[in-house]
């Protein structure tokens, strides 16, 4: 399934790697080294307004989402209980 991360972009939910609050990247230098070496291989996608309030990780491309963790986690978990569904719209014989 497909998830809308905000500012038009779409990403299938099965590339995420992590979904990290925005706040936390000056508490890892980790992170921090991470994101650098990404723009410098011109991978990180930024908002367009630069209000990042959190980045998702895929196996290619790092994203500033303006929308929140906690936001993007809902948005996620409807779609994984959207594919346990059944599909009960084909018509039946009575």
């Amino acid at each position: 399934m497909f998830i809308h991360i905000g500012d038009d972009h779409v990403i299938q939910s099965k590339d995420v790697v992590a979904i990290i609050d925005h706040s936390l990247i000056s508490s890892s230098s980790i992170i921090e080294e991470m994101i650098h070496n990404q723009r410098k291989e011109k991978q990180v996608i930024e908002t367009e307004d630069y209000q990042a309030k959190a980045i998702v990780i895929t196996n290619d491309v790092i994203y500033f989402s303006p929308l929140s963790v906690y936001t993007l986690k809902k948005r996620a978990n409807m779609m994984t209980t959207l594919n346990k569904l059944e599909d009960f719209s084909e018509e039946s014989d009575f």
